[in-house]
């Protein structure tokens, strides 16, 4: 008798799993299709992960539209296959840039992705939108490393989108400028790109589970900028409640902002580019046949050999990225905080140990950067004297460029909470050649896609170390507080309290003082005396 009740308690479980299991799989494949604004999309699951991809966020910007506003994507009839990415826009990425996909390239690549949990019904999830780096030059919402499959699986909407890059994306030229309607913003096409995605976002996100009213907006390098641009921004304000700034700088844009049409000591305008450029593709006038002409050529040819390298030598064809418009830009970050006219979000920011130098002290008397305070920087910078020129050169660039920037941003928005950091870490696999975090290797530890950057030469300790970065940032945006249960205690930013969380090359994530802090303080008392 109980082994014939045993059997049919068996039976009974085995009849309920299966329908259980049927139940669910019918409604991940019911949860594959949503409907948006523009029409309906099936995405794929994997991982638990459905996933939406090569959403058109903007009609494609070519022809009449190379050089205008994103204009709104058209409709389509029936069900949209949203199972592989769109178009890399036109960009000429380093070989083994790990933020370039590899994808095909095309002008027509204003597209967007976005993942979120399987399992779900009707929920009000936070949103998490990305914005990619690159120098405002290469990058891609593809790229592998970019995956957004693991914050997903925290309980997260994920979205990333392309935007226009080099000349397709800050260009401005007397003829465009003649051409424009009354206020029709100019030159930063890219930026207008981004803005079109974080309003598609408000729009759309619902119907993939999301909470428009709980956005927060992350980028790291180009996309770091881009983020500060919108905390900065009236146009986006309202459109995300979190924001995380990975070496953004913070003072400035980085690459030198040019006017639109007026020339300065330092730069000519972007509109003088724009013609210089013009000139070296054989187009010399500047009326409206030159805009025809403009929008004729080829979209690889209007990029050329633009890309990482070649932004150092800074060519007299290209406006090196944003532009003071007037109406975009109307001032640089610095200005903007200090006049308090950033958003009230709490904030994340930080940057990597061996971040990039952007912006040098006079290379042939480096300590001249810090006036009357040379000697206090000699004893900081090289106080037994054995360091090389070079060395010391870009260790005060990096700080001059990323870390007080960093640092400068945390002080001026303490209104809210503020969680300021230094990535440190390095995969064992690249110990012992590289021991300081470069420029945008954190990113595989952001998302958790290290075995994607490292394969088989991936360590426990790397993993940890992933788990610990992921884990913080994805806290933060589910809560606007990065800390969790497991996680060492992180304390938000205080201005009296130069401490931060570093994240370690071998103890893990540790909050402590800020070991450059007395380099810091002589770069901003150089940086505020040079205003």
């Amino acid at each position: 008798m109980n082994n014939r009740r045993q059997t049919l308690t068996i039976a009974t479980l085995t009849f309920i799993l299966i329908v259980f299991g049927a139940r669910l799989s019918v409604a991940q494949m019911d949860n594959r299709t949503v409907t948006i604004d523009t029409g309906r999309l099936k995405g794929a699951i994997a991982h638990q992960v459905l996933s939406f991809k090569g959403i058109p966020y903007a009609a494609p910007p070519v022809g009449e539209l190379r050089w205008r506003s994103p204009q709104p994507a058209a409709p389509w009839q029936g069900v949209r296959s949203a199972t592989a990415y769109g178009h890399d826009c036109i960009q000429l990425p380093l070989p083994g840039d790990a933020a370039a996909s590899g994808g095909t390239t095309s002008e027509d690549c204003l597209v967007l992705n976005v993942w979120r949990p399987a399992a779900i019904a009707d929920a009000n999830l936070p949103v998490l939108v990305w914005i990619h780096g690159g120098g405002f030059l290469n990058g891609s919402s593809a790229a592998p490393i970019y995956d957004g499959t693991a914050f997903a699986e925290k309980g997260l909407v994920v979205v990333s989108f392309n935007y226009r890059l080099g000349r397709l994306g800050f260009f401005a030229h007397p003829a465009l400028t003649a051409a424009a309607e009354p206020d029709e913003p100019l030159g930063n096409y890219g930026l207008l790109d981004q803005l079109a995605a974080l309003q598609w976002v408000q729009r759309n996100i619902a119907a993939f589970g999301g909470d428009p009213n709980q956005v927060t907006i992350m980028g790291e390098s180009a996309g770091g900028i881009s983020v500060m641009h919108h905390l900065t921004s009236p146009q986006s304000q309202g459109l995300f409640q979190q924001a995380a700034v990975l070496s953004g700088g913070g003072r400035t844009f980085l690459v030198g902002l040019r006017n639109l049409s007026q020339d300065t000591p330092e730069l000519p305008s972007a509109e003088a580019s724009g013609v210089e450029f013009a000139r070296s593709v054989g187009i010399t006038t500047d009326g409206a046949e030159a805009l025809v002409a403009l929008r004729s050529l080829p979209a690889e040819q209007v990029n050329g050999d633009l890309n990482m390298a070649a932004l150092l030598s800074k060519p007299p064809t290209y406006a090196g990225g944003p532009v003071f418009d007037g109406s975009v830009i109307t001032a640089t970050p610095r200005e903007l905080l200090q006049r308090g006219q950033a958003a009230q979000v709490p904030l994340l920011i930080g940057t990597t140990s061996a971040d990039l130098p952007v912006t040098f002290p006079p290379l042939d008397n480096p300590f001249s950067y810090f006036g009357a305070e040379a000697k206090q920087a000699i004893a900081a910078y090289n106080p037994d004297g054995t360091l090389p020129p070079q060395a010391i050169v870009t260790s005060i660039a990096v700080d001059i460029t990323m870390h007080e920037p960093a640092r400068f941003v945390a002080q001026q928005m303490t209104d809210n909470p503020v969680w300021l950091y230094r990535f440190g870490y390095v995969a064992e696999s690249l110990r012992p050649g590289v021991m300081g975090a470069e420029h945008a290797s954190e990113q595989p530890y952001l998302f958790s896609t290290v075995e994607t950057r490292y394969g088989e030469a991936v360590t426990p300790r790397d993993r940890e170390m992933a788990r610990l970065f992921h884990t913080y940032f994805a806290n933060f945006a589910k809560s606007g507080n990065p800390n969790g249960l497991g996680l060492p205690a992180w304390n938000p930013y205080d201005p009296d309290l130069p401490d931060l969380m570093y994240f370690t090359l071998d103890q893990g994530a540790v909050m402590q003082a800020d070991p450059l802090t007395t380099r810091l303080d002589l770069v901003e008392r150089a940086a505020e005396t040079e205003l």
